[in-house]
């Protein structure tokens, strides 16, 4: 096989495996909405330094902080239909199901609850991006496995390691399940990221 062709295959090779944006982007005065727990509330940190504040610094664009502390995914199910009503975002940033796993409701139940969820977006063309959020494991966390499987199956962008890594890190952490400022930053800019890989940004 002589040497052009094999840079020909090498060229479409690495352009086939390419990721493509998944999303538009993002008007200037476009609103996205922070949906979710203690993690989205900013638990650990002061107001400014919870992970809404700084992505909106990120964006430039607005960040509706919405957590609430404690809350299960079928109580933000119940929720979530007002603020997409009242607050119109063209972006969803949802982290949520943290609680579930602590109380160890099924897994099933919050996977159902957070698809519906989507639902919810989708029937409003709402974008989403999700984080995992990590189940207890004694020497390595990871997300939970209903993440990934609900990224897949409903084409999201999804970022699984961010949340894992910031707490399996003391310097990282307020306590044992939540970030502190540091980790807050870090959080922020890994969704800013993970929104520009998107095309959303």
């Amino acid at each position: 096989m002589n040497k052009f062709l094999v840079l020909l295959i090498t060229l479409l090779l690495t352009a086939c495996n390419k990721s493509e944006p998944v999303f538009d982007k993002l008007s200037h005065n476009a609103v996205i909405l922070a949906f979710g727990d203690s993690l989205t509330y900013g638990t650990g940190a002061s107001e400014e330094n919870a992970y809404p504040a700084i992505l909106s610094n990120l964006s430039t664009r607005e960040v509706i902080n919405a957590g609430i502390p404690g809350e299960i995914s079928r109580d933000g199910l119940r929720r979530l239909p007002s603020l997409l009503d009242e607050y119109q975002p063209e972006l969803l940033v949802l982290i949520h199901g943290g609680n579930d796993i602590l109380r160890k409701i099924s897994l099933q139940h919050t996977s159902d609850n957070l698809k519906q969820m989507i639902t919810l977006a989708n029937q409003r063309n709402i974008k989403i991006i999700m984080l995992g959020v990590p189940k207890p494991n004694l020497f390595v966390l990871d997300s939970a496995e209903i993440y990934q499987q609900i990224a897949e199956e409903h084409n999201i962008p999804i970022d699984l390691e961010t949340l894992p890594d910031i707490l399996s890190d003391n310097q990282l952490k307020s306590d044992t399940i939540h970030p502190n400022n540091e980790g807050y930053q870090i959080m922020a800019e890994n969704i800013f990221k993970l929104l520009v890989e998107a095309g959303a940004l």
